[in-house]
């Protein structure tokens, strides 16, 4: 029995013993298909790092382009240079190559080549390509190469404030650069190579090549030879006027398209002063978007718009300057401090009198007035598509005085972005539309398929078409009426300058005034180009915007014309064409009548049936295409 026992433990044992084998086994092979089964590609990730070395590949940066498709930006393959000390079987062959082609220190590369404690290490960045070529037909063991790209900007200075510029890492860092960075960037590719633990290259392992994903392309409205235009002539109000700077924006009053942004001084993109940090933001900042500024006199334009919508005032109208208004106590003036005398509102608008749009003004009320204002866009972003855009400052109305409201009617006590004001004057001539100023026109990949178009976008609807017209009648008489130095002989063109005080510390700032035109062109019907012309301090001992802003303007719509083809919209007319009649007393179907046989174009004002003033008056000699206003 004793024996049996014995054999029963044993066996018990054994069995005991088969049965923790077998659990073993299992455990093992279920283990084995958990790891190379169902987690084999997560760990096959995790391991990469371990057993291959990666070089980066940049993704080459998107092109931006003008209307036209001329290279405003585009990129070009840089190469970075790398030891590998472990791979390196030559450490003074390398040290010697690499110095002498790179124009480094011999010693300095030597040591980053004999250092087998770092895998690899970094010798030089942005190596052209042909330095490159070179270093690849070395063949040097241990000596590899990633790709990197570089930005070129072939209009150098132009466009430098709507282009921007990006970092050494090729990330956007201002204008279009920074905004649409996402889309130019692209996704970045690599090189794999396999290597043991000690990170030597193995013989006959799989080399991965993954390269990158190019960016997307910009199309902009801007138009590089419109450009160039406003550019030349900034320049020659810099060299005549000598300002801390000047600007200019072209628009398409009917899409919000910009035709021209460009800014005097600038600085060339291919060559930053990335040292001088405080420089490079002043330079590159694009202030017609980031700052404000008390436009003025140009501002009237929105006043008399929202005045003429509202009907708190007519074209016959009539007001009396005697230089100065009297608000809340306070003693306003006009710019012409003897006063204007007796003037309607086309005389009021043409004289760009102090009085007759603080009248206005207060006529609307501060409720009418900002309900306006606030359709223009006046104190809104107007969510232009480039980095930076401020807001412009308009007091609460809950705060305004009947003094503040009567400065705002001649444009102090509010400020503006540049463009936000040109938005705001498109929406004034082009029909009563105000539209989101944009810079980009489509977005395309490579293969040149347009993947995202810019349609125009309506923001409001602030005023009539008929009250539109009447302001681009209004906007020709001043012009025609202000000298030769602010019209364009044979062109219709209309406008109205402005000259507006700075402010320092809060208060006025003695001899520091912005001087601006806005103009547009044609303004008989369909306006196809606007322009805002401003000149910051300028040191020349004038100011005003008629001397300082418009001649400018003149120049550079001469210079468009001859760019774009247009022809005079009548060639040879000459002063002294047509007498205009004395129609005072006429019914309105007999004054339509004779201004119809006369070839007389006309705007009627009131809704009598007897003419009881005119504009001009009777007997005075004028062009044929001169528009006239007869009033019932």
């Amino acid at each position: 029995m004793k024996v049996d026992y014995t054999i029963f433990c044993l066996q018990k044992r054994l069995l005991v013993l088969v049965i923790l084998i077998a659990f073993v086994f299992c455990a093992v092979a279920v283990r084995l298909f958990f790891l190379q089964g169902l987690t084999s590609a997560d760990l096959n990730v995790k391991a990469a790092p371990q057993w291959a070395r990666s070089l980066p590949l940049a993704a080459a940066r998107g092109d931006i382009t003008d209307t036209t498709g001329s290279t405003l930006a585009t990129s070009y393959t840089l190469y970075d240079v790398y030891v590998r000390a472990r791979n390196v079987k030559n450490a003074a062959e390398v040290a010697d190559f690499l110095s002498k082609t790179l124009g480094l220190n011999f010693d300095s590369v030597y040591q980053k080549a004999i250092n087998v404690s770092i895998s690899e290490v970094l010798i030089k960045m942005d190596v052209d390509q042909n330095t490159a070529n070179k270093i690849i037909n070395a063949n040097l063991e241990g000596v590899v190469l990633g790709e990197d790209i570089g930005r070129y900007y072939p209009y150098g200075n132009s466009m430098s404030q709507i282009l921007g510029f990006t970092s050494v890492d090729n990330v956007g860092q201002a204008g279009l650069e920074a905004y649409y960075n996402s889309l130019l960037a692209g996704i970045n590719g690599y090189a794999l190579n396999q290597a043991d633990v000690k990170g030597l290259n193995l013989d006959g392992s799989l080399n991965y090549y993954v390269p990158g994903i190019s960016g997307l392309n910009l199309q902009l409205t801007v138009d590089s030879k419109i450009q160039t235009i406003a550019e030349n002539v900034l320049n020659q109000i810099m060299a005549d006027h000598s300002p801390q700077n000047a600007t200019m924006i072209v628009m398409d009053p009917n899409t919000g398209a910009i035709l021209a942004m460009a800014k005097t001084p600038s600085l060339d993109p291919n060559n930053l002063p990335r040292d001088n940090v405080q420089q490079l933001l002043a330079l590159t900042k694009n202030s017609m978007v980031t700052d404000v500024y008390e436009p003025g006199s140009t501002f009237k334009i929105l006043t008399i718009s929202a005045a003429l919508d509202s009907g708190v005032t007519s074209l016959s109208d009539q007001f009396y300057c005697p230089g100065y208004r009297i608000v809340d106590g306070q003693k306003i003036k006009c710019w012409r401090t003897i006063g204007h005398g007796n003037e309607n509102l086309v005389e009021g608008f043409v004289n760009s009198c102090n009085c007759v749009f603080m009248d206005l003004a207060q006529r609307l009320g501060t409720d009418r007035f900002y309900s306006y204002l606030q359709k223009f866009g006046i104190g809104s972003p107007t969510n232009i598509d480039i980095s930076g855009e401020s807001t412009g400052i308009l007091l609460n109305k809950n705060n305004v005085q009947t003094v503040d409201l009567a400065r705002i009617g001649f444009g102090q006590t509010v400020a503006v972005t540049q463009i936000q004001l040109i938005s705001a004057f498109c929406a004034a001539v082009n029909g009563g539309t105000l539209y989101q100023p944009y810079l980009v026109k489509d977005i395309y990949n490579n293969q040149g398929q347009v993947v995202q178009s810019t349609t125009p976008t309506i923001q409001n609807k602030p005023i009539s078409a008929a009250t539109s017209r009447t302001v681009n009648y209004l906007l020709s008489q001043a012009v025609n009426k202000s000298g030769p130095d602010t019209f364009v002989e044979g062109y219709d063109v209309g406008g109205k300058t402005g000259t507006a005080q700075k402010y320092a510390n809060g208060v006025i700032d003695q001899g520091a005034y912005v001087s601006s035109f806005f103009g547009v062109y044609p303004t008989a019907s369909n306006p196809q180009y606007a322009v805002l012309l401003c000149v910051d301090e300028p040191s020349s001992g004038a100011y005003y915007g008629s001397v300082v802003a418009a001649p400018y303007a003149q120049m550079f719509f001469q210079q468009l014309f001859d760019y774009e083809g247009i022809a005079k919209d009548e060639p040879g007319v000459v002063v002294g064409d047509v007498v205009m009649p004395n129609l005072i007393g006429y019914s309105l179907s007999a004054a339509q009548i004779a201004l119809d046989n006369l070839g007389i174009s006309y705007e009627i004002s009131g809704s009598g049936g007897t003419i009881t003033a005119q504009t001009p008056v009777g007997n005075t000699t004028i062009k044929m295409n001169t528009t006239v206003l007869i009033s019932t």
